[in-house]
């Protein structure tokens, strides 16, 4: 059965380009950002994983750790990494789980047999510190993802967990939020201090509150 918004995410025990990695161990108290691959030295996932690589130091900065998977063995993922690190000018830094076997894509339905049915699709899973499902996207194998939307989607989880608000379209780190309709108008003006915007009754907003 697929994985919904909120479950508490299944553990599992793999190997992987860095030694066996049992999930929850591994994770900690840290966020998660687990994203399969169809296939090593396939060559839009080479481009993807540099770009991660490049763009660990923000993940780091947000308290996430970053883990990718392929359904090839650990010594092919060490074999490919050499390619990344040599194409994208870059040193890939965290682990890549080998899942030969499909257990890890079967657990977390990675493989769509109406796409392939026996590669896994493009799938992203944000994980919470609790081991919680917060947001998943499938793109086709055909699509690289946009990593820098996976970061500000990050920012937007981490900023509505601490404060009343959601964020709105298009919303970037640092741009004004939304207050949640549980919150009432008079109750905001005491919450945010910067003021409250009141566009209607439904839509009020406010600058970013932790800026």
């Amino acid at each position: 059965m697929a994985l919904r918004l909120g479950d508490v995410v299944p553990n599992f025990t793999q190997d992987s380009s860095e030694g066996s990695i049992d999930f929850y161990s591994w994770a900690g108290d840290s966020w998660v950002v687990l994203f399969s691959h169809p296939a090593d030295f396939t060559p839009v996932c080479t481009t993807e994983l540099g770009t991660v690589a490049k763009l660990k130091p923000e993940f780091d900065k947000r308290n996430v750790k970053v883990l990718a998977l392929s359904v090839d063995t650990a010594d092919h993922h060490r074999d490919w990494i050499g390619d990344i690190n040599e194409t994208q000018s870059t040193n890939v830094n965290y682990p890549i789980l080998a899942d030969p076997d499909r257990s890890v894509s079967d657990l977390y339905d990675m493989i769509h047999p109406n796409a392939n049915n026996t590669l896994t699709v493009r799938s992203v899973f944000i994980v919470d510190p609790n081991k919680k499902l917060r947001l998943t996207f499938t793109y086709p194998a055909s699509t690289g993802r946009n990593f820098e939307e996976i970061l500000r989607v990050i920012d937007s989880l981490q900023l509505t967990d601490s404060y009343g608000v959601a964020t709105p379209a298009d919303w970037k780190d640092g741009g004004d939020v939304v207050v949640v309709p549980s919150i009432s108008t008079e109750d905001a003006q005491q919450r945010f201090p910067k003021g409250v915007t009141v566009v209607k009754p439904y839509l009020r907003t406010t600058p970013q509150p932790n800026k």
